[in-house]
Formats: C-alpha cells, sequence, structure tokens
C-alpha cells in the first residue's frame, strides 16, 4: 500500500491535551498508584510514587483529569484540606464501596501536577455540590490576594495560588451526576460556571461544559441550544456559549455494556468487534461536532473527550467496583486507532483523557505494591508523543481496505495519521489493524527527501501481556527493517501492530 504525505499542506494544530489522562478515586488509581503517602517504604516524593512519575513524565503526560468521574460530583473539596488526621472519611458509594479518608485532595493534586509538569484539569460539583461550593473552591486554588479562601490555603500550607488550566462544572449528569434533562443541566451549567472566577486575568480558566454519553445527540443539541442560540445572518458568528469545551464520553465495550468480555481471552471476531468499536469514536467526533457546527461554525469550542478506552470484565479475584484490568496488544491497537482519529479530528478535538491513569481501565501503568509495570497502552502513549503540539498534515492511504469478519464490523486495514513539529520533523504513526495480515508499506512525500529516520514497533501476539512475573514481554523496541528508495521508505506493517517513525 502506499501512503502520501503532503508535508506542506498543513490541516490543523494538535493540542498537546488530546494525549491527557484521567485519575479518580476509584479503585488503586490514586491510592497505591498514584499516592502511598510520605511514610511509606515505597519510594516516593512527598508521598506520590517516584517510580509512577518518572514513567508518566517520561511518556509527556500533558494534561491530568481529577478527581472524577462519577466520584466528582459526591465530592465536597473540604473534606480533603487542612491536617489529614482531622480530614473526614467518607463512603466511596460509587466504587466498591470502600472508605475514602480524603488524605489525598486538593493539595496533593497540584503537588502531583507540579511533579508531572502537566496542565490541571480539575472538575467540579454540580449533582450535590452548591454553587457556593464551586465558587469557594476556585477561590481557595487560584486567588492571589487577601480572601477567607485565600487565606485558608495559606493557613493549610500553600502560600501561593495554583493554575486551574481547565475546570469541569459537573460529569455525566445525565446519569450518575443527577439523571438530569440536558435542558436542566444545561441552565445549570450557565449558573455555575458564572461563579468560576478568573481571578488571574492573564490565565483564563477553560470552563468544560458536561456533554453526551456515547450517541446521545439530543443531549448535544439540548445543551446547545440552551447555553446559546446559534448565529443568525448579519450578527457575525455568535458566542462561545459560555464555554470553551464540551465533553464527550465513550467506552469500547466489544461485548455490550452488561457483559463487555475479559481483557485477556478473546478470539479473532471479538478482536475485529473491539476495533470497529474504538473505530466509531470517528463517527461520534463528526456527528457531535455537526451539531456544534450549527452553534459554533468557527469551532472555538474544544470536543472535550475526556473519558475513553476499552472497559472490559474486571480481572477474576478483584473488587468488582476497583474496574481493574490486564492491557493486551489489543488495547494498544485501539490506542493507536484511537489517538489517529482525534490527530486528525484536531480541528475540533481539543483535549482527551484516556480512562483511567493507574489500575483502572486501559491504565497506561499497573502497580501491586512496591512494583510496577508499563502496560502496552503506555507504550503507544510515549510512542505518539511527538504529536504533541504539532501541526496536522495530509495524508491518504492508497489502497486500504477493509477488513473484518462480520460485515457488521469491519475496520480499514491500516489507520495513520502524520504531523510536522516544530523542528521540521515529520511524524507519523500507523496502526496495522489485522490479525493476521502483514502490509507491505511505501511512503512518499510532497517534497521532502527522507535523509534521517528513527524508528519504534510495538508488537506481538494478539493477547499478549505484561505481568509482574514478566514486566517486558510488551515493549516498544527499535524498528530497523525499513529501506530509503528513490526518495521514499519502504518496509512491511507486521500484523497488529503500531510503528512510529521521526523523519528529516
Amino acid at each position: 500500500m502506499k501512503l502520501y504525505i503532503n508535508e506542506k499542506n498543513k490541516k490543523g494544530h494538535i493540542n498537546a491535551e488530546i494525549y491527557g489522562h484521567f485519575s479518580e478515586h476509584l479503585g488503586r488509581c490514586i491510592y497505591e498508584g498514584l499516592y502511598v503517602g510520605e511514610d511509606s517504604d515505597i519510594p516516593n516524593v512527598n508521598g506520590m510514587r517516584k517510580d509512577v512519575v518518572d514513567a508518566l513524565k517520561e511518556m509527556k503526560i500533558p494534561v491530568l483529569r481529577w478527581p472524577g468521574g462519577c466520584f466528582a460530583d459526591e465530592y465536597h473539596w473540604m473534606d480533603g484540606i487542612g491536617p489529614k488526621e482531622n480530614r473526614k472519611k467518607m463512603i466511596n458509594t460509587h466504587w466498591g464501596g470502600v472508605v475514602e479518608d480524603n488524605s489525598f485532595g486538593t493539595h496533593e493534586f497540584f503537588e502531583l501536577c507540579d511533579q508531572l509538569g502537566c496542565k490541571t484539569y480539575v472538575n467540579g460539583n454540580v449533582g450535590s455540590g452548591t454553587v457556593q461550593e464551586m465558587s469557594e473552591w476556585v477561590e481557595y486554588i487560584t486567588f492571589n490576594g487577601v480572601s477567607p479562601m485565600a487565606d485558608l490555603r495559606k493557613k493549610n500550607g500553600h502560600e501561593k495560588p495554583w493554575k486551574i488550566d481547565y475546570f469541569g462544572v459537573g460529569n455525566e449528569n445525565w446519569g450518575c451526576g443527577g439523571n438530569m434533562t440536558p435542558e436542566y443541566y444545561a441552565n445549570l451549567y450557565r449558573r455555575y460556571q458564572t461563579y468560576v472566577r478568573h481571578y488571574d486575568h492573564t490565565a483564563p480558566i477553560q470552563k468544560i461544559c458536561g456533554g453526551p454519553n456515547v450517541a446521545d445527540y439530543f443531549w448535544t443539541e439540548g445543551v446547545l441550544k440552551t447555553c446559546f442560540a446559534p448565529p443568525q445572518p448579519g450578527d457575525g458568528q455568535g458566542t462561545k456559549g459560555f464555554m470553551d469545551g464540551l465533553s464527550l464520553h465513550y467506552y469500547v465495550h466489544p461485548e455490550g455494556w452488561q457483559i463487555k468480555g475479559s481483557a485477556t481471552e478473546f478470539d479473532d471476531k471479538v478482536w475485529y468487534k473491539t476495533m470497529a468499536k474504538a473505530a466509531y469514536m470517528e463517527e461520534l467526533i463528526e456527528r457531535h461536532g455537526a451539531i456544534m457546527d450549527q452553534y459554533d461554525p468557527e469551532k472555538k469550542i474544544g470536543l472535550i473527550v475526556d473519558e475513553w478506552g476499552c472497559w472490559f470484565t474486571v480481572e477474576p479475584g478483584t473488587n468488582p467496583g476497583f474496574l481493574y484490568q490486564q492491557n493486551t496488544m489489543r488495547d494498544a491497537l485501539v490506542a493507536g486507532l484511537t489517538l489517529n482519529i482525534f490527530n486528525k479530528h484536531c480541528d475540533r478535538v481539543k483535549m482527551a483523557c484516556i480512562a483511567q491513569m493507574v489500575n483502572v481501565l486501559q491504565a497506561v501503568i499497573l502497580t501491586e505494591g512496591p512494583k510496577m509495570i508499563l502496560t502496552p497502552t503506555y507504550y503507544v502513549f510515549r510512542m505518539y508523543k511527538n504529536h504533541q503540539d504539532a501541526e496536522l498534515v495530509d495524508s491518504y492511504i492508497e489502497g486500504n481496505k477493509m477488513i473484518g469478519e462480520e460485515a457488521e464490523y469491519q475496520v480499514p486495514l491500516l489507520s495513520e495519521s502524520v504531523s510536522v513539529d516544530e523542528d521540521g520533523c515529520v511524524n507519523i504513526t500507523l496502526s496495522n489493524l489485522s490479525v493476521t495480515e502483514d502490509v507491505p508499506v511505501e511512503i512518499a512525500f510532497a517534497e521532502l527527501v527522507p535523509v534521517h529516520l528513527n524508528a519504534s514497533i510495538l508488537q506481538q501476539e494478539i493477547h499478549a501481556h505484561n505481568t509482574f512475573d514478566e514486566p517486558e514481554n510488551v515493549k516498544e523496541r527499535a524498528f530497523v527493517s525499513y529501506e530509503l528508495k528513490d526518495g521514499k521508505i519502504c518496509f512491511t506493517a507486521p500484523a497488529h501492530s503500531v510503528i512510529s517513525l521521526r523523519v528529516k
């Protein structure tokens, strides 16, 4: 097959935040995964696991969402500040019915983001919280002056304010966040976001409105219609409708929401069903995007896919409420395919957060006591990191075909996206979604004659995954099986592989 790249035709900017992550008070994501406490025998810096933080920095994590998820709309931030021995304990009713001791709160989150060097995405409580509570949280975090909340922050040991880059006004308010109608939520959103104050006008907070679940186009239409009217002839391009982003949640369940299916035991038919359901992300972006275009034709509002990934049946013997699952080459291909889709729709998709970062759902890292392993999904994110803040360029695969064992679940054989970064390097990511077919690939450029090429590959048997006994069973490795010939790059993309090339 031929991959044609016009490196001169720039199609849009790929926000680094598309490669974002999500950490909820769920299972062992935060406690044991990210945070072990200052007194732990596990090496840590101010309670944050050093091995996990180092791995995430190597992956170049751009933004982190917290504290939920469903947990956000039952989280009351004042329970998580001040001396840890005085913090309220609560039952995490959404996730496992375990005790939440609030030892990881606002100060700890911003400490973690500071160590990671990433942007902050805080999710506020609309479902069970008040306008005052949300307003005071923003004041506590960001106000640099004399006020009750700023003084309380200083009393709790942090003199200077932090920066909130993104603030989510509620989460899944169509479901666990309050079972609201779109119009009701949208009116609440208009009210609550008013009090998310920009105390530092040099760094305004980007406000995220709670968007749809999967294909709920009725929700998208209802929320946008309530938040602002579409522009009329002669009145310009309208407003941003009080929002900077509209969220979208979509999980891949190969066997359906109720059954889900095993993370490690599946046949070829289920493989293709999984890939097809991952590819459905593109239709969701396009159809929700078309509704957004009616109200926001200039694409000032970002589509924020802040929960996505594979959701399988939990590992045998684990707490069903902890959502702990293994991570195979199938997850890696889902990640590669999805990130390529996000890149190609970077005109509308401005941020995305895979769910979740550690020990939950499609995690990039798994931990067990002092042990840590990197999952196949981790390596895909690391291989794709050069796309962050690069410019999407035109690319097209000639001869690409649809594959799969059932007509209902057909997917493209190859998935690709291409960008040019500030160093002038062309970054190519290519996924072969086939279980069995190796694909000869020829890459041709508009003008570029490749001279320097660094490439890596992730490829193993489709069920392969890393365990604490075999932590490097699946691992990114150098890809050298290519040839530079007549200004083209020629190689064979092995079945079920992800390949990254950096060309200059």
